[in-house]
């Protein structure tokens, strides 16, 4: 067992030495909404249920642009693997031609939706303070899907540094603009949730600048960004970006679309419940997004194996990536359970909120381990730019399973909001076993071609 175990350590190694960086990366994007959530808890409990209905909405646009530009970096690795580097120029040229049409489009799609929240059956409180908030974080929608279009490229390189740097940079603004914001300090007035928008607006514009800045000092990106320029863009290479996007973005769409549902589902049982289903689901977003990092790094590895027709070393990559990711998540499942109490503390002092999120962190313990895995599995098969399976599979698990459960258990047999987190368990202990099983086939299909 343990010589089976010890030729996966060489990979451990280098898998973790790229995805540090991610991972911090990761989970300072996560630190943005965890401070806000924080602070705003802070406030009143009809704020925190403002933000969670307002995040609920505006996470499912981010994460399909996020998913757009997520096809970028697998094509980018692949092509740095096979040594091309004019490929990898036109590669850079159209995302960014492609960057332009979805900025727009997105953000005009999303800002219309504040004329239909309030009537998805929220309380009166809830949306007036919701809708405010939700408009300043449309409009850090622009710059923050630019940053993740250049941290793309920069990982398809094999930078994952200053992707980091930004991160961190922008995390600092950002808590100092909602200590002064939301609490009115320093001579400004106190606006509460909407203080906590304006901070993340801020933060978020500077993201790319800082990104864009470090660039411009390292010789091997700005190559390839002079490479780039005289490249023309042309629609068949935009849709061969987009190919790949579309199903990664839809997929996380899909699985967004579940926790998005939950959050409206609990919004109909009242303000506690929707207040402590931000909480709890803020912590279990922060382990996601550092598991997160881990398949990114991983959808990296695999890219270039395969370009460089590694296929020994791809394999070993991937089962690396399992093993870390699922141990890691099986820790913080221990964490959630053994701290339940305790965690709730860092949003609110709301007695009931603390209950009812420690009650929802049990459940967000079992499903831990299946959440790492079904990320990591994603990773992998996006390194093979084997992205539509996926997208069905989400479909399958999240929409057509995890969904369902929620509203049966919470509504028909009567388990109120942690039956909604049930759902979450269906969903992804079915996304897991099945991306698993993909990932299998995939393998052994690459080898034997």
């Amino acid at each position: 067992m343990l010589l089976s175990i010890k030729k996966y350590f060489p990979f451990y190694k280098r898998l973790m030495k790229l995805a540090f960086p991610l991972v911090l990366t990761q989970a300072g994007q996560t630190t943005i909404q965890l401070i806000d959530n924080a602070m705003v808890g802070r406030v009143g409990t009809i704020e925190l249920a403002a933000a969670s209905f307002a995040n609920s909405i505006f996470v499912v646009i981010m994460l399909f642009g996020m998913g757009l530009f997520f096809g970028i970096t697998p094509l980018l690795g692949r092509a740095m693997g096979e040594g091309n580097d004019l490929k990898a120029a036109e590669i850079m040229k159209n995302g960014f031609s492609l960057s332009g049409i979805v900025l727009v489009v997105l953000f005009l799609f999303s800002w219309s939706l504040t004329w239909i929240m309030p009537f998805m059956g929220q309380p009166a409180q809830v949306v007036e303070l919701a809708i405010p908030y939700y408009r300043t974080l449309v409009v850090s929608l622009v710059p923050f899907l630019f940053f993740i279009l250049l941290k793309q490229v920069g990982e398809g390189m094999g930078n994952t540094l200053l992707a980091m740097v930004a991160t961190i940079s922008s995390n600092l603004l950002n808590v100092f603009f909602n200590y002064i914001l939301i609490f009115g300090k320093l001579g400004f007035p106190e606006l509460g949730l909407l203080g906590a928008g304006y901070a993340t607006l801020i933060s978020r514009i500077a993201m790319p600048l800082v990104l864009f800045a470090g660039f411009q000092k390292l010789n091997r990106i700005r190559f390839y960004f002079k490479l780039m320029y005289p490249v023309k863009s042309s629609f068949k290479q935009m849709k061969a970006i987009f190919k790949v996007g579309f199903p990664i973005a839809a997929q996380l769409v899909m699985e967004v679309s579940s926790f998005a549902g939950a959050a409206i589902m609990m919004g109909w049982l009242g303000d506690v419940p929707l207040a402590a289903h931000q909480v709890a689901l803020s912590l279990a977003s922060a382990t996601f997004m550092i598991a997160n990092g881990v398949a990114m790094a991983t959808t990296i590895r695999v890219s270039y194996q395969l370009g460089n027709n590694d296929f020994n070393s791809m394999e070993k990559v991937a089962y690396s990536a399992v093993h870390l990711v699922v141990i890691y998540m099986a820790l913080c499942g221990l964490a959630f359970y053994g701290f339940r109490y305790q965690l709730p503390y860092l949003f609110t002092t709301d007695a009931p909120v603390i209950k009812q999120a420690a009650s929802l962190l049990v459940v967000a313990a079992i499903f831990q381990m299946f959440d790492g895995l079904q990320v990591v599995s994603l990773g992998v098969l996006r390194g093979f730019a084997d992205v539509k399976a996926p997208m069905f599979i989400a479909g399958f698990s999240y929409v057509a399973i995890g969904l369902p459960v929620s509203y049966l258990c919470a509504f028909v047999f009567g388990y109120g909001p942690e039956g909604i987190w049930y759902g979450f368990v269906a969903g992804l202990v079915s996304a897991a076993i099945l991306l698993s099983i993909r990932i299998r086939y995939k393998i052994k299909r690459i080898e034997k071609n």
